[in-house]
């Protein structure tokens, strides 16, 4: 009587494993809303990478600019400090006339 109840049983069981299995199955409507909610993550993502890149240009930029005036200014400041070093000397010795 036991052989009786076993396959039924068995069959009964695979049943019952195989429509759990299909139930996890994901439908087109949960993939795209899943996908999209990535997609959105995504894109705000690259919004904040756009705007940070764009801010580091801008910054570089300006470094480059302060840079360049820093040069200059120095080679003033050889200038003047040459100058400078003339004026120390004193004024040319003078020769008498006549």
């Amino acid at each position: 009587m036991s052989r009786m109840f076993a396959t039924p049983l068995r069959t009964v069981a695979f049943v019952a494993l195989a429509g759990l299995g299909l139930s996890a199955c994901a439908t087109r409507e949960y993939v795209d809303e899943q996908t999209a909610a990535t997609n959105s993550r995504i894109q705000a993502v690259e919004a904040r990478v756009t705007d940070a890149t764009s801010r580091a240009d801008a910054a570089g930029a300006k470094a480059d600019a302060a840079a360049a005036e820093a040069r200059t200014a120095t080679q003033r400041l050889d200038q003047m400090d040459a100058r400078i070093g003339e004026m120390e000397k004193g004024p040319p010795a003078r020769r008498p006339r006549g």
